[in-house]
């Protein structure tokens, strides 16, 4: 199916955009002289934005079908970053970043609604491979900017190019992206509340998410100061986690095939939390990494497949996708200062308890929200169930 492909590059270009941004984080700071309070102050932007713009953009996927609103969203997110590398103080660099947050967010749910009408069209699960996608993309634009940082090419420069070359990639495919089937009886609603099944999976969301933040921002450190790795091995851990969630997300189509929603949920969920359990209750090094290796096997397939659940139903998917990765988001901005508060009262290691605890609980809560929301809606074709 053409839209499939389509869409998989949409998804690889987002990670693209993103990866690419991520080295440049220091040349900007050293721009502005920045500290490290006043960074972390400007990283919250992008964050905030998102948070703005995600049912915002779920509420223009029901209005005007995920295929247009995807379209819009991304000419948002490509044409903005390259403000970022302008900004010349503290106050323009959040506005910058602010802006850039708010395509962020859309597109994350535009392009997710979509996702859920290529899936309902092929009659097969879809979500995890374009999950797959933006982690290749995200990957090769990390490689893309640290060139561009080693050969001193200025962030402005390097995300304009960036941008405007996926652009005009992307806008003469996106006519081959599908139109949102139509619905019956009154008109669909701009914004969902997370109440019912949605609620479950929202809270699914959120544990997840918290535990891939938790990891992206703690995972170096615990290995660094409380495992004594050397500066090298330090960041493995958080390789390691990518990687297998990566390989978790290019497999789990067809794990969803054969197990269905739920159980591969429950599943990847158990091995994920045994797996750093055993990483933690060992303490050393290689047995870390072996850990967050798993913690990512574990956490690979929650995202997509608790938005393609979100999105089943007789509406339009995108204000309940919207619903759910707000909750999501949430969990991912929250994630690695509720880690740092409880190692403040406790320790690192002891804190890093709370993610094997909370990918059981995104498992079991997954499972039941999969369920509860597909039970619902018998009358809609679901995905990754077997006959």
């Amino acid at each position: 199916m053409r839209a499939r492909w389509v869409l998989t590059v949409v998804f690889a270009a987002n990670g693209l955009v993103f990866g690419s941004w991520v080295p440049r984080i220091p040349d900007v700071s050293a721009d502005l002289a920045l500290t490290p309070g006043q960074l972390g102050l400007a990283l919250l932007a992008p964050a905030a934005g998102s948070l703005l713009s995600m049912p915002l953009a779920g509420a223009a996927s029901s209005r005007y079908g995920s295929a247009p609103a995807t379209r819009v969203t991304f000419a948002l997110y490509s044409m903005t970053p390259f403000l970022i590398g302008l900004a010349p103080n503290l106050a323009l660099l959040w506005a910058a970043l602010f802006g850039w947050g708010i395509g962020f967010g859309a597109l994350d749910v535009a392009m997710n609604a979509q996702g859920v009408t290529v899936e309902r069209a092929r009659g097969r699960p879809t979500m995890s491979s374009l999950h797959a996608a933006f982690s290749f993309g995200g990957l090769l634009g990390a490689i893309l900017g640290s060139v561009a940082a080693a050969t001193g090419i200025p962030v402005a420069a390097h995300l304009a190019t960036t941008g405007f070359v996926l652009l005009a990639v992307i806008w003469p495919l996106s006519r081959w992206l599908l139109p949102d089937p139509a619905t019956e009886g009154a008109p669909d609603p701009l914004f969902a509340r997370p109440t019912g099944g949605l609620l479950i999976l929202g809270a699914a969301s959120f544990a997840a998410l918290v535990c891939e933040g938790a990891a992206a921002d703690w995972s170096a450190v615990y290995l660094r100061n409380d495992l004594g790795s050397s500066p090298g091995l330090s960041g493995a851990g958080f390789v390691a986690f990518s990687i297998t969630m990566t390989i978790g997300r290019l497999a789990g189509d067809r794990l969803t095939d054969r197990w269905g929603r739920g159980r591969t949920l429950g599943i990847l969920a158990a091995v994920g939390c045994l797996g750093m359990s055993g990483g933690l209750l060992v303490a050393q090094p290689v047995a870390a990494v072996v850990g967050f290796a798993l913690l990512g096997l574990g956490l690979s397939c929650m995202v997509p497949v608790l938005f393609s659940a979100a999105g089943d139903g007789p509406a339009s998917s995108g204000p309940s996708i919207a619903a759910v990765s707000t909750c999501g988001y949430v969990g991912f901005i929250v994630g690695p200062a509720l880690i740092g508060g409880l190692a403040e009262l406790s320790s690192l290691p002891a804190a890093l308890w709370l993610l094997p605890v909370l990918t059981a609980a995104a498992g079991l809560l997954g499972r039941a929200g999969t369920v509860r929301r597909s039970g619902r809606y018998r009358g809609q074709p679901v995905v990754g169930v077997r006959p």
